[in-house]
């Protein structure tokens, strides 16, 4: 029996045996939208929750905050049919106080080349600013009912007219991306960032919960607060193919694209499996180490305690975040990370050596990687070849006690619900 599984930009084949007992975990299909420029002019034509572009008046600047390419968004399609639309609208509409804002929260503001890879090439004039946490000029909107201080690029936070093109995913701790996420932390300052996710500990931060989700709860509360006036999400497959495109009111964009992404990426689970084969799923989402991460802790939901855990994360970029390395480095275990992490509290990429550590005391994982092995170990995983990892692992079970194995195609997005009895 064989598996393919994406690795970075191409599929890595693995071997099992015939009479294994091997479940895939596969997102489910949902009919996908032919052609998406034309599902951005139907959902422009029919905001949800919000008047229509048409029916504002012209606007002294534009801001459009886009992610960077760590998300697979279809800017090179979207972003030209969104602006002839303007200048449709508003042909005396100046091209250079349209701002196209790049925003990837904390990590590295985009070069020329990132930029090249994710923005078309005709932007009809407008202006693009890489968004830098660190250093980039903020607006103050106030801070949140959670004691969050909403800090914006100024680029985006001083425009009359403030738009964003998002993804609404699986999140692990925010419950869903899209909606205000895309401004609210991808164009956000780091003090922003840090104390919205320092809400995470709370036990309703989790993966497909928008409900009751503090830190989501919170973004919504400093989109509102920044006043994002229309928010255009689009729901991909693991093909990277849109089945929903919705324009709108932040928050009524995200609850109508969420149960898009609810049906495709939420699995029930019956029983934990002993072994979990997973990939993030390819190129964007295993970019980096500190992007894979998110297709380990969602992996580990289907894996039974002391369970084994074989990662396939290219990670071209390498680790992708000094922040969290430097500081992952000090540690000689896991163990070590998470009691300094709780006696001294939330910190950035202090957080994301925490939630790696919460998978590494609990299950056995192993990564295939591009990345060296002293790197890997910096951060305290282990690299393995994943066929020979494999084989180790099902050796190690007595014949007649036969493991039962979860293969996960695209871990970044999946996750795991316990159906109701």
């Amino acid at each position: 029996m064989n598996i393919s599984l994406k690795y970075g930009s191409v599929y890595r084949t693995l071997e099992l045996p015939d009479d294994a007992d091997v479940t895939v975990m596969q997102p489910r299909d949902l009919p996908i939208l032919e052609d998406m420029g034309r599902a951005l002019d139907d959902a422009l034509d029919h905001p949800i929750g919000a008047p229509r572009l048409e029916d504002r008046p012209r606007p002294a600047s534009v801001a459009i905050a886009v992610p960077d390419e760590t998300r697979p968004a279809p800017l090179k399609i979207l972003l030209p049919v969104l602006l002839d639309r303007l200048f449709r609208i508003w042909p005396d509409l100046d091209p250079a106080s349209v701002r196209i804002v790049v925003g990837g929260g904390l990590h590295p503001a985009p070069d020329a080349a990132q930029l090249a890879r994710i923005l078309p090439d005709d932007l009809r004039g407008c202006t693009v600013v890489s968004h830098d946490a660190l250093a980039s000029p903020m607006t103050s909107f106030g801070i949140t009912s959670r004691g969050t201080p909403v800090e914006i690029n100024a680029a985006y936070g001083e425009a009359e007219l403030k738009l964003v093109i998002g993804m609404i995913d699986p999140h692990q701790f925010q419950g869903m991306t899209g909606g205000a996420k895309g401004v609210a932390i991808g164009c956000a300052s780091k003090a922003l960032i840090q104390h919205n996710h320092s809400l995470m500990s709370n036990p309703e931060a989790r993966v497909g919960n928008i409900l009751d989700n503090p830190t989501r709860l919170d973004i919504n509360e400093a989109g509102r607060m920044i006043g994002i006036d229309l928010a255009i999400n689009v729901s991909l497959n693991p093909a990277k193919k849109a089945v929903a495109l919705l324009a709108g009111e932040p928050v009524a964009v995200l609850e109508a694209g969420a149960s898009f992404s609810e049906k495709v990426y939420g699995l029930p689970l019956e029983e934990p499996f002993d072994i979990v084969v997973a990939s993030c799923g390819g190129d964007p989402k295993d970019i980096c180490l500190y992007q894979a991460q998110k297709g380990l802790n969602l992996a580990s939901q289907c894996a039974a305690e002391g369970g084994r855990i074989l990662l396939l994360a290219a990670c071209p970029q390498g680790v992708g975040d000094d922040h969290y390395l430097n500081y992952v480095r000090q540690f000689g275990s896991p163990e070590e990370q998470m009691r300094e992490f709780e006696e001294l509290g939330f910190r950035m990429g202090a957080h994301k050596a925490f939630l790696f550590s919460r998978t590494l005391t609990r299950f056995a994982v192993v990564v295939d990687s591009d990345m060296d092995e002293k790197s890997l170990a910096e951060c305290h995983l282990s690299k393995g070849d994943a066929q020979a990892t494999l084989d180790r692992w099902l050796g190690e079970f007595p014949p007649e006690r036969k493991p039962r194995i979860a293969v996960v195609p695209s871990a970044n997005t999946t996750y795991f619900y316990r159906p109701a009895r």
